[in-house]
Parts: C-alpha cells; structure tokens; sequence
C-alpha cells in the first residue's frame, strides 16, 4: 500500500486513504473535488521531496529544499513519474521523435548505413581505400594498360602553374592536360582564359599478377597527392589507342564529378540543433518568420506565430548534405515525415546489405519497438517531426507514455493525468492495453481520471467529492468499480449504475436546408476532396477516430476560410474549392484550448473582466478615500499594490539545477499578491486579496446584488467551473480548463445574432455531471440564435447534438473520407463509420 494519512493540500479535507501498489488505480470525481490536489500535488509532490532527499549530501547542495506537501504521512512511496498533460517544453526543435529518444536511433542508423549522393549531381558517393581500388583494378583482363593519376585541376582556368609546380617538386615526370599526356618539361603554354583539367601521372602499368605492391603504392602515392582523389584510365588489351576510359574513385566522402566534399558521415551530420547539420536557411527550425508586405497585423495577431515551413528544406529542417543521404531510398527528413502508422511497415519491409546486417538489426529492433508503443497509445497518426509544442496535452502525455512503456522500468509508480483527453473510444482501449502493460510489468499506475471506460477497467477506483472546491475534498467512496456502483452518496456511482443520466433531447432540432455553410473539395492534408454540409442554428458534433481529419477540416480549412471573409485577417486555410452560406453569420467565436497567456498575472476575475469592478468597488469603500487609493492601487499590476518582492505574482521561482523549476508561495505576502497598506482596506469584511481567494461559487453568493460581477460568475459555474478560484492563475489551467473559461466569457456577453461558435473537444477533463452542466449551456447558447460546431469524442455530448458529421474511417493516410452526415441515429446505423459502432450500443432504435 501507499499510505496517506491527513491529506491537507488545497480543498483535501485531511483525509487518510490507502491506495494499492502494482496495481491499476483511478482516483475520479467531480470537477475540482480534489484529485489532482491528491495525486499530484500530494503523493507525487512528496515522492519528488524524498527523491532529493536520498542524494548525498554533495548532490543536495545543487538543490534548493522543497516544501513538504501539507499531509501528516506518506508511506510506501515507489520512486514517482507523473506524466501530466502540461507540456514538458515549448522548444521549437522538440519534436516527436526526439524526446521519444527514435531520432537518436535514426540518427546512428543512417550515419552506418546510409547511402550517399551528391547533392549537385545526384549521382551516388562511394568511399573506397586504396587497397578496394586496386582490388578492382586487378579484376581487369591482363595485359590491360593502367595509368595512376593524381587529379589536381578539374575544368579550372588559369595558368595552373602552381600545379604544375607541384608536380616537378614530387619529381614526377608526365602530366595529363585534357586528356593528353604530356612530358613535364614540354607542357605547352596554357592560355588562363580557358578551363583546364590536369592530372599528374604517378605511374604506368600492365595489369599483371607480380605488379600488387607497386600498384598499391602508386594508388595510394597519388591519394595523397590530390588529397582523396584517384583517377584510373585503362585501355583494354588489342583495343585503339583513343578508347581510353576513365573512372575516378574517392577515399574519402567526396563527389568525384563535382569535388564536393562531405565530411566524415557522423550521427551529428544528423542533427538539427548542430551547426553542421541544420538547414542553412532556417537553422533548423523548419519554418521561417513571414515578413511579407501582404501580411497583416490582425494575420500575425491571429496565427501567433506568423510563420511558414522553410522552403529550403521542406520542413525537414536538415542541411543540403544530410538530405542527400538515403536509406531504403528516403532521406532522414522524409523518414520522420511518415506517420507512425506508416513507418512501422517501413521498417519491418527495408532490407540492408547483408554484411551491415549486425549493426542495421539492432537499430531497427530498437526503433520499431518505440514506435509500435506509439502506436498502441493511439497517437499512430503523428509524425516523428512533428513539432512537440503543436501537441494537445493529450497527445504530449501519450507521447511521454510510449517513451516510458520502453524504457522497461520496474517497481516505479506512475502518476497519469487524464491519458484519455482527446481519444475516440476505439483508439482509448488500446490505450488501456498499453497501461495495463505498464502495470503489469511490476509498476504501480495512478490514474486520474473521468472516462467511463478507463473507471470500468481499474483495479482499484477512490471517488473524491461528493462536490467541487469547498464541497469537495473527501473520500466518497472507494474500492473496485462494482463497488463504487453500489455507494448512493458518490456522483460517479450513480452515473456507472444507471441511477442518473446525461439525458438525451426528445426531439433534435430541424436542419432548415436555406441555412447552410457548404464546403466542398476539401483537400488539406488527409482529406480526400470532401464536400460537407454544416446546417446552421443547430449543435454540430464533428467526429472521428484520432488523426481522421477533424481539425485539419474545421480549424484549418473552415475557420480561416471564414475569418478572411468577415475581413478578420487569418492564415492560409489549407485547400479547398468553394464555400457558401458563411455570409448567413454575423461573427465567428472560435473557443480553443490555448493557453490564456504565458504571464502567471492572468486570472479567471482578470480574464472575465471581474477585477476591473472588484477594483471599483474597493475603491468607493471609505477607508480607501480616507488614504486615497483609487482603482488603480487594487490591481497586483500597479507598483502602488503589489507585493514589492513578488511583484504581485503571489509566487517566488525556484529553480532546479538538474529538475524543472518549482513555484512556491511568496515568503513577505504568502501568495496575496498585495502590499499590507493595500490590504487594510475591506469590503464586508474581505480585503481583495481575500476576495481573489475565494471559489467562483463562493464568490457568485458574496456577490449577489452586484450584476456586472454575478453574470460572468453565473456563466462560469454553468461550464463548470465554479470550483476555481477567481484569482487562480491561468497557468495553472489545464487545456479543457481555459477552453471553458473562454466560453463562459462568451457566455457572459450579450448576445451577438447569428453567431458561429467553434469549440474543440470541451469535454476534456469533465466528469460526467460537469458534461451534463455543459452541455446544457451549449444548448442555452444555440438556443439564443447562434450556431455551435463541436469537435468532440464524448459520446454523451455526440448523441446529444442535433447534427453529427463523422470522418475516418481510420487516422493519418487511411481517414479523411466524410462516413456520415445526420442525426446521431442516423450516424448509428454507419457500419463503416467506429463512431457509429459505439453510438448504435447506446441509441435505441427510434419508435416506429
């Protein structure tokens, strides 16, 4: 067991729960009850501590002591991994394949076995030694006649007498000038406007048997001479003297046509982070910054990044040379543009010669080993360059889950926050299988989780609740999931049992056939040239299996489509043919999963526009008129009100030399973010910093009378969030977190008319009473006379929409077709389509 005995941290109600080792265990609940406070911030946050602690004494010295977390007890800790959905690193050259450790692979394998090519000529590179030219020049019939020569000038104008002084000085005595043999003190006058090539004569031979050590020598005599290169012309026995033929052979990695010289093939050649191997254009990052005229402010604003792939290296973000060097007839950078699913056949199908067969194998066992984990953990749709920090946290956790799944650890315990987010149901079981690997291969698995799949399939299920926040914080139940089924008082129970339901609606709304967006010949990325129609004024589920086209259709061909027509400036959308219907919208909403910002200054109370009022009323207070503060003194942005050691960030980095860095409350304000003078001044009792501190739920009572301050509040507890609190900073925020604080932002303004709400999978990390709430206020929204088109894997937010559009059938290469259009019975009765499959196990056929 792991025992915790007196859990404080956060909303933890100094609980005591013992958890089982080795074994699959999901800690679920409501929204914000408390189970990343225990997984996370407790159990993980404690096993880092006592990490530290068993270095020596010397190491400890590199560390800065961490906080203990607020518990009495904690025992039976493994060594603790926590693989959680927020990105490792934002690195613009952390791609999949190198965090996964493939790239290194690759890198060793084409550095061995690569076949080169001159970048210039095309023409293959074969280094040879002297004694393989000799080799070859001894296959000749005999009698052949053989000249040795030394090139030093290829095509080259110029006088060339340095070169030809090189030649007397190795007291040579004939020189080839264009093909002719001359002596060396009769070689004509060279007139330096023309091109020459000349090569020095080492010597002269009849291919015989006693002639190998003389052969050798002039090889390798006239190696040195022209520093790698060797020209061999021979003339065939009874053959005319003008059939001389000619072959120029390299020692060393170098074009013989075009003297262009690669240095020794090392894996770094390899590398993009390295000087040498790195595209000279964008230095190996694979895109550059646009700075076209064409491009506008509100292009920039939008894109974030305003960049486009490198039109040197295609993406692939490697040097001319590295491009240049094949296996199984790709370069490196076509390599890892495969999709997992497509390079796992690569590999299991390329053949290497048979004498590199003892260093091609292991590699190859190697690298297939960690992408089939890939594979399993449902992300086979990624390519290996892709971009780490263009992953969802879903997709960047998975990742990190297939690179542990093979590294082999045992005895170690591994915290999962949500692995499930943004997985179709067919792709979560393999997922499931590959924990269970995990598990089964002597490692305790910690789960946090709401997937109704994953609670099923555990071992061991603890149920936190019975609320969120304040009304949260304990152990409703826990033990094996039928277990959970039979407690009354857990949420999560009666949703497993039956005994509650996220309803679906009696009747769908109707598809009105004038209000429609048309696009047709979709074709960006995976899409086959889809035509799609997306009926307005109704909820619209877009579904799929993970990497069938979903995204590549509505946020990369349909909303930039539309935002360049409302004049909204946007980038490229990727391809299609034509679009209509979008002039039936007055604006477009996109609700994303970003981050709200980088600066841990930002806040649910300074997002939703909520501070701006809590400064007023503080400000008309009559203590802070009687020390004349006025509205900007209550902002931790002002110099007048922050903590003068903070800054008014709450919080003091520490940075770990060898660890990512930890944040801990700040020492002078103990996280208020003010200064004392701002913090004499109370409104019903509540200084700001103590009104910051409260839950949106606390805070929406406290505030009741105050309409600019309780309609914002109102909306985020209708998505869910009433358990935050209002001065939490949006850096903490999980994606599905911050998408749900956009809405309830949206949510909170007046009503805009007509207006197109694009949402990508606000489900992420609800449980299902928090869908429930959800989906009821996506409802209230389109109920009011807008659109909502939902990219979402949720079953019960898809058989409660009104229109669902399924793509597939599969990921990657094998989706991007249109497998249904309809109501979610309709959907149901795709054979071909998995979303149908698990929808036709929930739907009832409809009464005839």
């Amino acid at each position: 067991m792991i025992r915790v005995v007196g859990a404080k941290t956060h909303s933890l109600k100094n609980i005591d729960v013992d958890i089982p080792r080795d074994q699959l265990v999901v800690i679920t609940g409501p929204s914000g009850s408390g189970k990343s406070s225990l997984a996370i911030d407790t159990i993980f946050a404690e096993g880092q501590r006592q990490y530290i602690e068993s270095f020596s004494v010397y190491s400890r010295q590199f560390f800065k002591q961490l906080p203990a977390a607020d518990v009495d007890l904690i025992e039976g800790l493994p060594p603790m991994i926590c693989l959680d959905q927020k990105h490792g690193t934002t690195n613009r050259r952390s791609t999949v394949g190198t965090i996964t450790e493939i790239y290194d692979y690759l890198r060793l394998l084409m550095s061995r076995v690569g076949k080169i090519h001159c970048y210039q000529c095309q023409l293959p590179i074969t280094q040879h030694t002297p004694k393989q030219i000799g080799e070859l020049i001894r296959q000749l019939p005999e009698r052949t006649k053989v000249m040795v020569l030394a090139p030093l000038a290829t095509h080259a104008d110029g006088d060339h007498a340095a070169v030809l002084k090189t030649i007397r000085r190795e007291r040579l005595v004939r020189v080839r000038i264009d093909r002719e043999v001359y002596d060396i003190d009769q070689v004509p006058e060279l007139n330096p406007a023309n091109r020459h090539s000349i090569a020095a004569v080492v010597d002269r031979i009849i291919v015989r048997a006693e002639v190998n050590n003389r052969l050798l020598e002039a090889i390798e005599f006239a190696d040195r001479l022209s520093n790698g290169k060797v020209a061999i012309a021979n003339l065939l026995p009874d053959a005319r003297d003008e059939n001389w033929s000619e072959q120029v052979f390299s020692t060393r990695y170098a074009c013989a046509q075009c003297d262009l010289l690669y240095g020794e093939i090392q894996p770094r050649t390899f590398s993009f982070n390295n000087p040498g191997g790195a595209c000279e254009c964008c230095e190996g990052l694979g895109e550059v910054e646009l700075a076209s005229s064409d491009q506008t402010n509100a292009t920039l604003e939008f894109d974030g990044n305003a960049t486009a792939t490198c039109s040197a290296c295609q993406g692939s973000r490697l040097s001319r040379p590295a491009r240049s060097i094949y296996f199984g007839g790709l370069h490196l950078g076509q390599l890892v543009s495969l999709p997992i699913d497509e390079a796992i056949p690569f590999f299991e199908g390329v053949a290497a010669p048979e004498l590199l067969e003892p260093v091609t194998a292991p590699l190859i066992r190697e690298i297939l080993h960690r992408l089939k984990f890939l594979r399993h953990v449902g992300v086979g749709y990624l390519t290996l360059g892709r971009g780490t920090n263009s992953l969802s946290g879903g997709e960047h956790q998975r990742v990190r889950l297939a690179t542990s799944i093979g590294s082999g650890l045992s005895n170690v315990g591994y915290i999962l926050d949500e692995p499930s987010i943004g997985l179709h149901q067919r792709d979560n079981e393999r997922l499931l299988e590959s924990i269970r690997e995990l598990q089964r291969s002597g490692n305790s698995v910690l789960l946090v989780e709401h997937d109704e799949a994953t609670i099923r399939s555990a071992d061991y299920v603890i149920d936190l609740g019975p609320g969120a926040g304040q009304r949260g914080g304990r152990i409703v139940a826990a033990g094996s999931p039928l277990e959970i089924c039979d407690v009354a008082g857990s949420l999560t129970g009666d949703y497993l049992a039956g005994r509650k339901k996220i309803p679906i609606p009696l009747q769908r709304r109707p598809i009105n056939p004038a209000r429609v967006i048309s696009l047709t010949g979709a074709s960006g990325r995976n899409l086959k040239s889809i035509d799609v129609q997306i009926p307005l004024d109704v909820l619209v589920c877009v579904t799929g299996v993970s990497g069938s086209g979903k995204s590549t259709l509505i946020n990369q061909t349909l909303v930039p489509a539309i935002l360049t027509l409302l004049d909204r400036g946007a980038p490229l959308s990727q391809p299609y043919k034509t679009m209509t219907g979008a002039n039936l919208i007055n604006t477009l909403i996109v609700v994303d999963q970003k981050p709200i910002g980088q600066s841990a200054r930002g806040c649910p109370a300074t997002v939703t526009g909520i501070l701006d009022s809590l400064r007023k009323i503080f400000s008309a207070t009559k203590r802070a008129k009687q020390l004349g503060f006025g509205t900007t003194r209550f902002s931790f942005n002002s110099k007048t009100g922050w903590c003068p050691l903070c800054r008014g960030l709450g919080v003091q980095k520490i940075e770990m030399s060898f660890m990512p860095d930890f944040e801990v409350a700040c020492e002078a304000c103990g996280g208020r973010r003010y200064n004392l003078q701002t913090l004499q001044v109370k409104f019903n009792e509540l200084s700001i910093a103590d009104v910051l501190g409260l839950s949106i739920e606390q805070a929406r009572d406290f505030f009741d009378g105050f309409e600019q301050i309780a309609r914002p509040l109102q909306s985020l507890m209708d998505v869910g969030l009433g358990y935050l609190e209002l001065g939490q900073s949006t850096t903490t925020l999980s994606g599905g977190e911050s998408q749900r604080l956009k809405l309830a932002t949206e949510l909170a303004k007046q009503d805009h008319g007509h207006a197109l709400y694009v949402l990508d999978e606000p489900t992420t990390g609800l449980h299902f009473e928090d869908i429930r709430v959800l989906l009821a206020a996506l409802n209230r929204l389109v109920d009011r006379g807008n659109s909502m088109i939902v990219i979402e894997h949720n079953l019960d937010l898809v058989r409660g929409a009104d229109w669902v559009i399924d793509l597939g059938p599969e990921g990657g290469s094998g989706g991007g077709e249109l497998l249904a259009a309809g109501t979610p019975e309709d959907v149901a009765k795709v054979l071909r389509s998995f979303t149908g499959q698990y929808l036709s196990k929930l739907i009832s056929p409809p009464p005839v």
